[in-house]
C-alpha cells in the first residue's frame, strides 16, 4: 500500500513536471532531500529539488526553519525589511517556484484581475490605465536566481545587472495573459519599473521578445535618484492621475509596487518570496 501511494505521487509530479516553462535545473541541496527520500523507501529522485510531499510537508522545514510560514509572513507584509532568504530555505523556496506553485499563485491572482477588469464600466475616454511592475511581474528573473542560491544570498548588483543587460529574461506566463485582455479591453498598460534609464533599451528590447507591446508609457527610474521605491513609484503614480489618467488597477510583486497614494482603484500582489524592496 505504502509502495502505491508512492507511485501515485510521483507520477502526480511527473504531470505536473511542464508547469514552469523555463525548464530549469535546481542546485541539489543534497542530505535533507536524501534522507526525505529514503524515508520513502528509497523512492527515487526525479527532480534535485522537487517535492515528494508537497511544498507543505516535511520539505516545508528545514533544520526547524518553518518555511512556509515564513514565506506566509513575507506576502502578507508581516515579515518586513529581510535581506536574504535564510539559508535552510534555500530548498523549500526552489521547490516553491519551480514545483507548480508559484505558477498556480500567480494564476489566482491573474484570474482575480481579469474577473476585476472585466465588470468594469469604463469611459472609453483613452485615459483607463493599468500598472504593472516588470521584475517578477511582467518579466520573471527565475533563471538568475536559481543559480544565485534563490534568494539566500545577498543581492549583487553588478551579477545582476549583467543578467539584466542579457535581455533574456522570460515573461511570466500569467501576467502576459492579463496584459493582453486589458488591452481587448481598452485598458492601456503603463509600466513602472526600479529598472534605470540606462537600462531602457533592453528592457524595451526583451519586452518584446517575450510578447509585450503596444504599452501607453515605460517609466524607469532616473539616475541617481535617493527615493525608496514606494516614494519614487507613488510619484510616478501621482503624474500619471495628474496628467488625467485614472489608474483603474495596479499589479506588482513588491508591498512596495502597490503601496503609497494613489495606489490605483484596485491593487493585486503576486507572490515573491525572493527578495524584499521596500
Amino acid at each position: 500500500m505504502a509502495k502505491l501511494a508512492i507511485l501515485v505521487v510521483l507520477a502526480l509530479l511527473a504531470a505536473s513536471s511542464s508547469a514552469w516553462e523555463l525548464n530549469l535545473r535546481m542546485p541539489n541541496t543534497a542530505r535533507a532531500m536524501e534522507a526525505a527520500a529514503e524515508r520513502l523507501e528509497a523512492a527515487p529522485l526525479i527532480h534535485a529539488l522537487r517535492p515528494l510531499l508537497g511544498s507543505a510537508g516535511q520539505l516545508g522545514q528545514r533544520a526547524g526553519v518553518p518555511c512556509d510560514s515564513w514565506r506566509l509572513a513575507v506576502e502578507a507584509y508581516n515579515k518586513r525589511d529581510w535581506k536574504t532568504v535564510p539559508a535552510n530555505c534555500e530548498g523549500y523556496v526552489g521547490h516553491y517556484m519551480l514545483g507548480g506553485h508559484y505558477r498556480r499563485d500567480s494564476r489566482v491572482v491573474v484570474d482575480e484581475a481579469i474577473a476585476y477588469a472585466e465588470g468594469l464600466k469604463l469611459a472609453g475616454n483613452g485615459k483607463e490605465v493599468w500598472v504593472f511592475d516588470i521584475d517578477e511581474t511582467s518579466l520573471s528573473n527565475l533563471p538568475y536566481y536559481a543559480t544565485h542560491g534563490f534568494g539566500t544570498k545577498p543581492y549583487n548588483a553588478t551579477s545582476f545587472n549583467e543578467y539584466v543587460l542579457e535581455g533574456s529574461a522570460p515573461a511570466l506566463p500569467e501576467t502576459r495573459r492579463l496584459f493582453w485582455k486589458l488591452v481587448s479591453l481598452g485598458i492601456k498598460p503603463v509600466l513602472l519599473t526600479g529598472r534605470t534609464e540606462d537600462q531602457r533599451a533592453i528592457t524595451t528590447t526583451n519586452l518584446g521578445r517575450q510578447g509585450y507591446s503596444g504599452w501607453e508609457k515605460l517609466l524607469l527610474k532616473p539616475l541617481g535618484l535617493k527615493a525608496t521605491a514606494i516614494a519614487y513609484k507613488s510619484g510616478e503614480r501621482q503624474k500619471l492621475v495628474d496628467a488625467g489618467y485614472v489608474i483603474v488597477g495596479n499589479i506588482g510583486d513588491q508591498w512596495s509596487d502597490i503601496l503609497g497614494a494613489p495606489e490605483g482603484a484596485r491593487t493585486f500582489k503576486l507572490p515573491d518570496p525572493l527578495y524584499y524592496i521596500g
